[in-house]
């Protein structure tokens, strides 16, 4: 098999892997990016709610908190300076009984917490004032939350960094690796196979970056979590939105409950909900649409009958299993995956698309030097 060598190798196109291969070929890295599929993003990066979080409601002093908080600014500059489409909306997350007030204040709070200093309580009359469409008796208004066009942001992210000498790789799969003394080698599957020996390696592989760690000869078994696939449907609606900005409900154990988001044609969708799956699947099921019109009536009771149309699907990477506490980002160091120049990416789910540029950051961080 033909060998190369190569300082850096990025796994993994999606929004947070073309952010690392960004962050390390802007510091002077020769980077080359290994994509399985034929194109960028083509699983959670581009299936998800295209969010652009406040950093509200994740555990204070956790990667998700400070890495959002920062992250938020960080792309909102970004976008505006690159011309990627964006929207800086703004969020109303809404009490529709009583029994949510304290929980309405304990979001608050959190969010204060993680330094998100912007967000208001208003009451019914000034939340139906803001988005008339909406049934709530209190709400939190989050004027830092926005929408960006994932895709556009990719292929940003990819401009900048092909800019600086990176190179993506697509039809690339890892079939394997090897932590040696003289370097990180990784077989590369594909028409052309070939042989990489890398001075830095980056897994962010997303949903497969658990079993590709697993293939790495070298890697501790005892540090590499396990996958969990936790599955979020969304579904549309062919008529105009009668809100302007995102709605959402209370959170839920695994997700945010099912919200209103937008995207940047004015499109509205609904989800995600919460199917936790033993495969990769991205089949919408029609029927799951029956508990979003309950769900979507508690804030918007005037939802037509049979106006929901099933959309498309995304699935988190999860790494605590069904009914477990909700895990932080897993980013290992060097230090904590014990081979010199290699870095994990586990567990990348929302905000990690908010988060992507602080990431890149902390990655570039992590093998400077």
């Amino acid at each position: 098999m033909e060998e190369a060598e190569v300082e850096t190798v990025v796994i993994g196109a999606g929004v947070v892997g073309l952010s690392c291969a960004r962050s390390l070929a802007m510091a002077g890295d020769d980077v080359i990016v290994l994509e399985a599929a034929d194109a960028i993003g083509t699983e959670t990066s581009s299936r998800n709610s295209e969010v652009i979080h406040a950093g509200i409601y994740y555990p204070t002093g956790s990667d998700k908190a400070k890495l959002c908080v920062e992250g938020k600014w960080m792309l909102y500059d970004y976008c505006a300076s690159h011309g990627v489409p964006h929207s800086n909306c703004g969020k109303l997350i809404v009490a529709t009984e009583e029994g949510h007030l304290e929980k309405l204040q304990a979001i608050l709070d959190k969010g204060a917490e993680n330094g998100v200093d912007d967000l208001e309580q208003i009451g019914a009359n000034q939340a139906i004032s803001m988005e008339p469409a909406l049934s709530c008796i209190a709400a939190i208004n989050s004027p830092s939350t926005g929408i960006v066009d994932s895709h556009s942001l990719m292929l940003a992210y990819q401009g900048d960094a092909e800019d600086h000498g990176a190179m993506i790789a697509f039809n690339s799969p890892v079939i394997r690796g090897e932590a040696t003394s003289t370097g990180i080698v990784l077989d590369i599957g594909g028409e052309n196979p070939m042989r990489l020996r890398a001075k830095k390696v980056v897994n962010s592989a997303g949903l497969h970056a658990m079993h590709l760690a697993e293939k790495i000869e070298g890697l501790d078994p005892a540090n590499t979590p396990p996958t969990f696939y936790c599955k979020g449907n969304y579904f549309t609606m062919a008529r105009k939105s009668p809100f302007t900005r995102l709605i959402y409900p209370m959170p839920q154990a695994a997700g945010l409950g099912v919200h209103v988001t937008l995207d940047m044609g004015g499109q509205i969708r609904f989800g995600p909900d919460i199917e936790w799956v033993d495969e990769i699947d991205y089949e919408v099921d029609p029927s799951r649409g029956d508990s979003f019109y309950e769900a979507v009536r508690a804030y918007w009771p005037d939802l037509p009958d049979g106006a929901l149309e099933p959309g498309y699907s995304g699935i988190r990477p999860k790494i605590a299993k069904p009914g477990g506490a909700g895990l932080d980002f897993m980013i290992q160091g060097p230090e904590e995956t014990g081979v010199d120049g290699f870095v994990n990416l586990f567990g990348i789910e929302s905000p990690g698309l908010t988060s992507s540029l602080a990431i890149g950051k902390r990655v570039q961080g992590l093998l400077a030097g």
